[in-house]
């Protein structure tokens, strides 16, 4: 159960932390994006990648915190 617990909070906090950091980068990317319509095809990956891998990001964490309830009770 502790090790579950360690793994567990080490993987939404890092998780959390590289969001955190990348959100700005996604915000000036989306800006130019905004900006200039041409080639939004090559432009929009990193940000639908992003989007994609941070939703991912928190249904793991959900489920994470689900099992670890589950193992506690």
């Amino acid at each position: 159960m502790n090790l579950l617990l360690w793994l567990s909070g080490g993987f939404i906090m890092i998780g959390f932390i590289i969001l955190v950091s990348m959100k700005k980068n996604m915000e000036i990317k989306l800006a130019l994006l905004n900006r200039s319509m041409e080639s939004t095809k090559g432009a929009a990956k990193p940000i639908v990648w992003w989007i994609v891998l941070s939703t991912v990001w928190g249904i793991v964490s959900i489920f994470l915190i689900v099992w670890m309830f589950h193992f506690a009770v």
